[in-house]
């Protein structure tokens, strides 16, 4: 009998505990619907933990203590995909018409592949793709990509604030020619989306360019840095992920290449990236649109009201404004004042798909705005339209003293003027593949 009993009370705390999960996605008639395809298993779930973590602990601090987006509460479910695409579009398919009732005003795919492999699905669907800082480049053309939108830095901006900095530190612009530049990259659609902008910029500024392929997963990398040693290039702009990063930090060490001479993208810039690579990372640095850090005002709010509250969705409290946890806090960010931007039109009420489109084609975040929500500092101006699904177009770079990142610059910005007829050319290409007449966004309201 006493066997029993534990049993069943064992059983009754499970249930409560996943109906206590499920409480999380139960809605009412004003409640907004976010679908989170999150991977908190598999092999980058180092990374996916924290991501989610930041994006979910901004939308508690929403609902709790600003009492929803203007009394509209948001509510969330989480669909396990372990960064697969296949799963990733599973999760959008189960998630895209909302949930109990609901609706779905955007949807996160948090992964170059799934957006494109969602890309027709969500034009058909009516439901943004949000894709912050990856994406498919080309869709910053919201004429032929309305639901389709690579928010803060595309890769070809990506490319554009690295040569940037490169130039502040070297002295000037006209200090490129003659030096070389190497990407070392992930042989991949991710890596390779550089390639186009690195040839502009090259031949803008006279620098030698040089590309190296790493295979996937990247776990051995002797050819390709003794490619590099036979260069000897200036600056190598490493564009890696996952594993490939610190055992290209490591390897580069290895070969005798200074480590404060690597600039990491976007996605080779988080203490997952650096930590395993030990001491060969000091004086690395990385673009960062989503600074690393818990100095900034929005996360003394947070401590406050969600991490001393016991109610983080982060299972350790160290990795508190680790750069995961603030690529969640941001994006989450941005959805919030997209959805309040999507409720002064619209009314204050839970947004569809469509209404999110607008919403986020109308979505500005000025300089009092990142005051009022704490992100000053951490996140960017953001100013979107139809013609442009970016927004931003910068970053700043931080470096990696040996045991937290550093900010490095204040906002480095892209050359959008320089960059903007590739983008042009490449979604009047695929307008012309998939038969899309752009639309008029001199008209667009």
């Amino acid at each position: 009998m006493r066997n029993f009993i534990k049993r069943a009370v064992a059983a009754s705390l499970v249930a409560a505990g996943v109906l206590g999960a499920l409480a999380e996605a139960q809605a009412a008639p004003n409640e907004q619907f976010i679908p989170l395809a999150t991977y908190r298993v598999g092999p980058y779930a180092s990374s996916g933990t924290l991501w989610w973590a930041g994006l979910i602990d901004y939308l508690r601090y929403i609902n709790e203590v600003e009492g929803g987006v203007n009394g509209v509460k948001l509510v969330w479910q989480e669909c396990e995909t372990e960064w697969s695409t296949d799963r990733i579009v599973e999760c959008y398919e189960r998630y895209k018409k909302g949930h109990n009732g609901a609706p779905t005003a955007f949807f996160f795919t948090h992964s170059t592949p799934a957006s494109y492999a969602l890309m027709e699905k969500g034009h058909a669907d009516r439901i943004p793709l949000i894709d912050p800082a990856g994406g498919r480049t080309e869709s910053t053309d919201g004429s032929v990509f309305p639901y389709a939108f690579p928010l803060l830095l595309n890769y070809y901006g990506q490319a554009s604030v690295g040569i940037n900095y490169i130039a502040q530190r070297e002295g000037g612009f006209d200090k490129l020619r003659g030096k070389k530049i190497a990407t070392v990259y992930h042989d991949s659609a991710y890596g390779r989306e550089t390639q186009a902008p690195m040839e502009v910029l090259a031949k803008k500024y006279g620098f030698e360019n040089i590309q190296i392929p790493v295979a996937d997963p990247g776990n051995e990398q002797s050819p390709q840095w003794r490619q590099v040693r036979q260069a000897k290039p200036d600056w190598v702009f490493l564009r890696t992920w996952g594993v490939s990063t610190p055992v290209g930090i490591k390897t580069a060490a290895r070969f005798g290449f200074p480590v404060d001479r690597i600039i990491g993208d976007v996605w080779a810039g988080s203490e997952a990236d650096v930590l395993p690579a030990g001491a060969a990372a000091v004086g690395y640095q990385a673009l960062a649109p989503f600074p690393g850090g818990a100095g900034f005002e929005i996360h003394k709010r947070l401590k406050k009201h969600i991490i001393d509250a016991g109610k983080s969705d982060l299972k350790d409290t160290k990795f508190f404004g680790s750069v995961y946890y603030n690529i969640g806090l941001i994006n989450a960010a941005m959805a919030v004042e997209a959805l309040r931007t999507g409720q002064k039109q619209f009314g204050n009420r839970p947004l569809n798909g469509e209404e999110g489109r607008w919403a986020f084609e109308h979505l500005d975040i000025n300089d009092a705005r990142l005051k009022a929500i704490g992100f000053e500092g951490l996140l960017q101006r953001l100013k979107l339209s139809c013609a442009d699904h970016e927004g931003g177009g910068a970053a700043r770079v931080q470096q990696w003293d040996g045991k937290q990142w550093k900010l490095a610059t204040d906002w480095v910005q892209a050359d959008r003027a320089l960059l903007r007829p590739l983008i042009d050319a490449k979604s009047a290409a695929y307008a012309r593949e998939k038969g899309i007449k752009p639309r008029d966004c001199a008209k667009a309201s």
